[in-house]
């Protein structure tokens, strides 16, 4: 059998249902890196199944290693979903790092303005300090977003290497403010800044790190980003001027405006994942805070075809692999960064998956 013949009857038939290609657009690159990483494992000496086996306990085991899978969840939707927006707009925001990095920064900022005054708050008022502190981390990633975005739109510097610098300032930025103006009187400065007053802690499940507050949330992002894009003049101007930029301007779409409103809204969504992670996760500012959430939202956005309905349980995959990964160090003596090994070859392989489907849509086109 011809295997590009085969390949190509697989990605592009054209009698099959619109919702099977986006299915099999998802499906075929997990499939073959799942098929990829086996054959390291083999190569490794260890057995595939076993190790299957120890990252599903460690990431479902048990009830605390669920509710840490749900805390990486959240990060996870919050920015695939304000991803989703930038891509549409036909922007790569390989800047959501370093929003996510300041929205965490400014979010502890407003926090650490009632660390010592527990005398304030009283009679509802920590509600009304998380919301202000929720508040604070979504104006950071947005002002972060728009410095990217004027880079792009009004410098013409590329969105990549724009995000990409803008990423290594907020690190050093936090890592200066960790280690210099916000350090610890007492003890040790790598577990980052004081700890925040207990009640501007966000409310978990009684003995877990999730909170089902930041799943309320992650769920109203999704819900909120997929009717904008779906039921608005804006989503259908976002997609116009991701298709073709000139020809939208032509149409009398503000283009300029179009962008920065994407570069906003994503930079909302990654300053909201980095209070979340502080207000409800680690309750002060630490170092490297963002954790790749960012980099790894853009894979989840690929996979997911750019739906937003396919979000949720591509997030869940990465979230489970994430944190079941440290199983495999502890059990099976493989270095947890297999993860990492996994995510990687996942990306060449929704790389090839698109590849081959743009070359038998041009080949049917010619």
């Amino acid at each position: 059998v011809d295997w590009r013949k085969a390949a190509m009857s697989v990605l592009g038939a054209a009698d099959r249902p619109a919702w099977m290609g986006r299915v099999l657009l998802v499906l075929l690159p997990v499939l073959l890196a799942l098929v990829i990483t086996a054959g390291i494992l083999l190569l490794v000496g260890a057995k595939p199944q076993t190790t299957l086996l120890k990252l599903l306990q460690g990431s479902f085991g048990t009830g605390v290693k669920r509710a840490d899978v749900a805390v990486v969840w959240v990060s996870l939707v919050i920015c695939t979903a304000g991803l989703l927006v930038s891509f549409t707009a036909g922007q790569w925001n390989i800047g959501m790092e370093g929003q996510i990095v300041l929205g965490a920064i400014c979010a502890t900022w407003v926090g650490r303005q009632f660390v010592d005054i527990s005398g304030v708050l009283e009679s509802g008022a920590p509600v009304g300090v998380m919301l202000a502190m929720f508040a604070g981390g979504i104006v950071g990633g947005v002002l972060w977003a728009m410095a990217a975005g004027a880079l792009k739109v009004l410098g013409k510097v590329h969105e990549i290497f724009a995000g990409l610098g803008l990423n290594f300032v907020a690190s050093a930025v936090s890592i200066y403010l960790i280690f210099g103006t916000w350090k610890q009187k007492s003890g040790g400065t790598l577990s980052g800044t004081v700890l925040l007053d207990e009640q501007l802690w966000l409310p978990t499940f009684q003995g877990f790190r999730a909170s089902p507050y930041s799943l309320l949330i992650a769920v109203a992002v999704v819900a909120a980003v997929y009717f904008a894009l779906r039921g608005t003049l804006w989503g259908l101007q976002l997609k116009a001027v991701g298709r073709n930029l000139r020809s939208a301007r032509t149409l009398g779409v503000s283009t300029h405006r179009v962008l920065f409103s994407a570069y906003a809204v994503c930079g909302a969504c990654a300053g909201l994942a980095g209070a979340v992670l502080v207000v409800g996760v680690h309750h002060r500012l630490i170092p490297g805070i963002s954790s790749g959430h960012g980099f790894l939202g853009i894979l989840i956005a690929l996979l997911s075809g750019f739906q937003a309905l396919y979000i949720a349980p591509i997030a869940l995959f990465f979230a489970a692999l994430s944190i079941g990964s440290i199983a495999l160090q502890l059990d099976l003596k493989l270095d947890s960064s297999l993860a990492g090994v996994a995510q990687g070859v996942m990306v060449l392989c929704v790389l090839l998956v698109q590849g081959v489907r743009e070359w038998r849509s041009g080949g049917r086109s010619a």
